[in-house]
């Protein structure tokens, strides 16, 4: 190739070397695609796209005078022969050719139409009528459509109306802004398909329940979350139960059931079932029961204990002692928790749960049930696996519900919550789900169980044991001054002699405040938390102080009851004496409550009150109510709060996270414990060692 430069120099360059160069360009060349867009062809109609294919035909004969190109085989014709013929004569030949065939054609046409082949290919000889884009909503007014759109977006969150509403809205918006009468709707019917143009596709015309869920929905494309290890990513929330259950004194209503579950083994790791007001403890409580295994009931059948499951039990023994005589439930530690903003998530005491245990808290957005999918899913699956075999049914919506189903409530809170623990084990992780796949075996569906099994190998199990004071860690926390009176919380004042040291004195804390934990369904006492002297290791302890009234009220009740008297009782003298009348009414409501006396609002507070109180006796929290100070004397520093007296046979409530065994039934995993004297309870303490996963996946 021989180049010429700008002074004339004539330069000699290979054409290989020319084409390589970065900097190489063809100038001014007519732009040849180089594969036809088949796929927008085929959207055409069919005769469209036939006229456009052959008119492809008539360009390629013009220009090569064959009608496949000039690669086809056979002679060329010789009205169209391009040795013979000028491309002129050729195209008003081809002209003269089509109008004898019914096409009229004048040569300018056929050059226009080679034109556009050169320029585009197929596509450009399309009749360009055929590819206009056709608008759903026709020739309607555009401020008809944004006024409409605005509607139709500000009426998600409310209940469902007709298309006379949407109208009359609309109307009355476009008056506002742009004054009556000068934008005019149109007719009803055409009205009427513009709604269904512009709602259809986005579902703005389905249920109260459809548009709420399609607004809450997140903004596409998503992307599926990927868990690998069990307690990675927990969800949590809570639900109003579909059944009704029996209160005391025969009150009726719907229980709240509050969930954990492990998004990687779809494991319920935790449920605690309670009255109505559902409070952060009860959050923080879920927390407890996850990190300890769950005993076996009596009445529970045999095969629902761990040891005969699929988990490896006794490799699992040899690390965790506390697994003996475990139901076949995970003991799963939660890494990150995904709630939603409900007030009893987001609260400071629940955080602060966390915080301690060394859990991450991932709030979802407002009102997005798709953000926590597995869990809302679970719900679902929940009612149809278990609650609606359960007498008292109430079915998801008030068109599904029977005619009496309060009527055929028989089941107690506690016989349910304790029939809910059992279906977990049997019921719900023995069972097949489909959205678990082994790695190895992706056509293999797990139950959470197995999944669990599978992937604890890899990842490993380190156990968490919890004590005493952990648990009251996990109480909501208020600060507060300790003054002569001793400490009040809501005209409750709590005294004990521990607090004399410190009355009047400032916290060593940076706000000078000292830190008190409390328990909203057992208000009788508080837990506060003192500096200890005599031990120098533990520099901080808690001391439980009760309410100066809890012999005067000795029947139980909660924070929802307590509020209840509040309202209903006036103050009329000092804050003393205010809260004197504020225990007496609470105790004669709680008398009349029992003798079956009492208006239908107040038997549903105290019932509420003992299903609240009833839940916290279980192992786990049974050890921080009603403790005498001489079993705490007996108490080892580090004593676990799951040392059940060996002699009690009452069944655990569905709140019990967890229990020992027994001495005589332990293994050779705590055979080695020293020797108490006797009449001494013996400390039962977790025998706990690190879990290698790499050394034990070469013995699984």
């Amino acid at each position: 190739m021989r180049l010429v430069a700008e002074d004339g120099e004539v330069a000699a360059v290979l054409l290989a070397l020319l084409f390589s160069d970065g900097g190489f360009e063809v100038l001014d060349a007519p732009g040849e695609p180089r594969v036809p867009p088949l796929g927008l062809l085929e959207s055409l109609p069919e005769a469209v796209r036939e006229r456009a294919l052959a008119w492809e035909r008539h360009v390629r004969e013009v220009e090569t005078g064959r009608p496949g190109g000039s690669g086809a085989a056979g002679p060329a014709r010789a009205e169209y022969d391009p040795q013979a013929r000028t491309l002129a004569q050729r195209e008003e030949m081809k002209a003269a050719e089509l109008s004898a065939a019914g096409m009229p054609t004048s040569a300018v046409t056929v050059r226009r139409m080679r034109a556009r082949y050169r320029r585009e290919g197929v596509w450009g000889l399309v009749d360009r009528r055929a590819t206009r884009p056709r608008s759903v909503l026709g020739r309607a007014d555009e401020r008809v459509v944004a006024a409409l759109r605005e509607v139709l977006e500000a009426g998600q969150e409310r209940s469902s109306g007709t298309l006379g509403r949407l109208r009359v809205y609309t109307e009355r918006l476009l008056a506002e802004r742009y004054g009556e009468g000068v934008v005019p709707l149109p007719s009803s019917a055409t009205f009427n398909r513009l709604v269904h143009a512009l709602a259809d596709g986005r579902g703005l015309l389905g249920s109260a329940r459809q548009r709420r869920w399609r607004s809450a929905r997140p903004a596409p494309p998503f992307v599926p979350t990927t868990v690998m290890a069990p307690g990675e990513l927990v969800m949590m929330d809570s639900t109003v139960l579909d059944a009704f259950v029996v209160l005391d004194d025969g009150v009726v209503e719907r229980p709240e059931l509050t969930i954990a579950l492990d998004v990687a083994t779809r494991t319920i790791c935790a449920a605690v079932l309670r009255a109505k007001g559902t409070r952060s403890v009860d959050a923080a409580q879920l927390l407890a029961q996850m990190m300890v295994p769950v005993p076996m009931r009596p009445g529970w059948a045999e095969a629902l204990a761990m040891e005969h499951s699929v988990v490896p039990y006794e490799r699992l023994l040899s690390v965790d002692a506390r697994l003996e005589g475990a139901a076949a439930r995970p003991v799963i530690t939660p890494q990150t928790i995904v709630v939603d903003q409900g007030n009893v998530f987001i609260s400071s005491s629940f955080i602060a749960a966390c915080e301690s245990l060394g859990i991450s808290v991932q709030p979802a957005p407002p009102g997005n049930g798709p953000a926590k999918g597995h869990v809302e899913r679970t719900f679902s699956s929940i009612n149809t696996l278990f609650v609606q075999h359960v007498a008292g049914y109430t079915a998801s919506h008030t068109g599904e519900r029977g005619k009496d189903p309060a009527g055929e409530a028989v089941w107690a809170l506690a016989q349910l919550a304790e029939m809910f623990q059992e279906w977990i084990i049997c019921g719900w992780q023995g069972r097949e789900h489909d959205g678990l796949r082994h790695p190895m075996m992706p056509r293999c569906a797990l139950s959470p169980n197995e999944m669990w099994a599978a992937l604890v190998a890899v990842c490993g199990y380190v156990p968490v044991p919890l004590g005493r004071e952990d648990y009251i860690e996990l109480m909501p926390v208020k600060r507060q001054k300790i003054n002569d009176y001793g400490i009040r919380i809501d005209y409750r004042t709590y005294d004990h002699k521990a607090l004399n040291p410190h009355r009047g004195e400032r916290s060593p804390a940076g706000d000078g405040l000292w830190e008190i934990h409390y328990d909203p369904h057992a208000p009788g006492q508080i837990w506060v938390r003192l500096p200890n002297p005599s031990q120098a290791q533990q520099r901080w302890s808690w001391e439980t102080v009760p309410w100066i009234h809890h012999t005067l009220v000795t029947a139980p009740f909660t924070d929802f009851t307590w509020q209840h008297i509040r309202r209903t009782v006036a103050r009329r003298g000092s804050r003393v004496q205010h809260e004197h009348d504020l225990a007496l009414a609470l105790r004669e409501l709680l008398e009349r409550a029992a003798a079956g006396q009492g208006s239908h609002r107040e038997k549903v507070v105290t019932a509420r009150a003992r299903a609240g109180t009833a839940n916290n006796g279980g192992a786990a929290w049974g050890i921080l109510y009603g403790q005498q100070p001489e079993a705490r004397a007996l108490e080892p520093a580090c004593e676990d709060v799951f040392d059940d007296s060996e002699d009690d046979e009452e069944p655990l409530t569905d709140d019990a996270v967890g229990a020992w065994p027994a001495e005589g039934a332990r293994t050779s995993a705590s055979s080695t414990a020293p020797v108490q004297e006797t009449g001494v309870p013996a400390p039962r303490r977790a025998q706990v060692t690190v879990y290698d996963p790499l050394k034990e996946s070469l013995r699984w």
